[in-house]
């Protein structure tokens, strides 16, 4: 069982005071701790440390953790130059990174970003699964690269990863669709879906598309996001994380607990949320912690890490009985 942590790398997630080269500190107490991954998030919709960026830096400062992307999206960036960067993190951490991928959403956390990066929304799936193929065939060696959308020939030697045929590649998302292409394709699923029921169905259906592609089932990571904030006042609690809702996604609490997985309260309610997603069968849990400055999520980290321990068991449990 792994519990790990997204970096508030957004300048909305920062004090007025606070510096972002933090961030790296941050990263290395989460380490102490005894969180077991480091996560980045991508976007062009308001200011932050851009991910690979941020991952680079983390790459020599830390030890044992897992360096991984909540979640990246491709098209920003041109794929064969992608591939290096992050086939260089991976060589700079010693094989410790995962990469969980999307193709954006409609509204302005999609469309408007496609015509920055001057690609069409149309076929943008497709285009997000030939760029993951291009990737892990340039990872391997590959001199050239023939999709339906991507095509490049006589490609020059590229920077080769440290993980054989390069880290893992996981899927953000949960449309019926994005179940079945990461059972087909991804070596993981990381989605954030607000009802563990919903969880555990749309688990099943990337294992069952994974079979009838002739994959292991259990090969895939079980992965969650979650936005977290534990908070002794319940009422304290939720006025926080509506700030925090409307100050990152210009929507209010209610608004976003419809659409994503949030767990707030004691801590003994928030360590209950996520049990029951560790009974619907997610094995790696991204947390997102809803705080507006460094010092917050410092005090919301070491909230987390205390309950570490029990998740664990909790899924240890979980997989005995099962």
């Amino acid at each position: 069982m792994d519990i790990g942590v997204l970096l508030p790398t957004a300048t909305a997630q920062w004090g007025a005071a606070d510096d972002p080269r933090e961030l790296v500190a941050f990263g290395r107490q989460a380490e102490r701790l005894g969180l077991s991954s480091l996560f980045v998030n991508d976007s062009l919709i308001s200011p932050r440390i851009e991910a690979l960026t941020m991952l680079a830096a983390l790459a020599p400062a830390t030890e044992a953790v897992t360096l991984g992307t909540a979640a990246l999206m491709p098209f920003l960036r041109r794929p064969v130059q992608a591939s290096q960067s992050l086939a260089s993190i991976d060589l700079l951490s010693g094989g410790r990174l995962t990469v969980t991928v999307g193709a954006g959403f409609p509204g302005r956390f999609g469309r408007p970003l496609y015509a920055l990066s001057e690609l069409p929304w149309e076929r943008r799936f497709a285009r997000l699964d030939e760029t993951v193929a291009l990737w892990r065939a340039l990872w391997d060696g590959a001199e050239s690269f023939h999709g339906e959308i991507l095509r490049f020939d006589g490609i020059p030697p590229t920077t080769r990863p440290y993980q054989a045929g390069g880290p893992p590649v996981w899927l953000g998302g949960a449309t019926p669709a994005a179940l079945a292409r990461t059972g087909r394709s991804y070596d993981g699923w990381l989605p954030y879906p607000p009802d563990p029921a919903d969880y555990a169905s749309g688990l099943r259906q990337v294992r069952r598309a994974a079979v009838d592609a002739g994959r292991a089932a259990e090969g895939i990571t079980a992965a969650l996001f979650v936005s977290v904030r534990i908070d002794d006042d319940a009422e304290s609690g939720r006025r926080a994380l509506d700030a925090y809702a409307r100050a990152v996604y210009g929507m209010p609490l209610e608004e976003l607990e419809r659409i994503q997985a949030v767990v707030t309260g004691s801590a003994d309610q928030v360590l209950g949320g996520l049990n029951r997603y560790v009974a619907a069968g997610a094995r790696h849990i991204v947390v997102r912690l809803a705080a507006l400055d460094l010092r917050s999520q410092c005090d919301q980290l070491e909230r987390i890490a205390d309950l570490v321990p029990a998740v664990r068991e909790a899924a240890h449990h979980t997989a005995g009985a099962g």
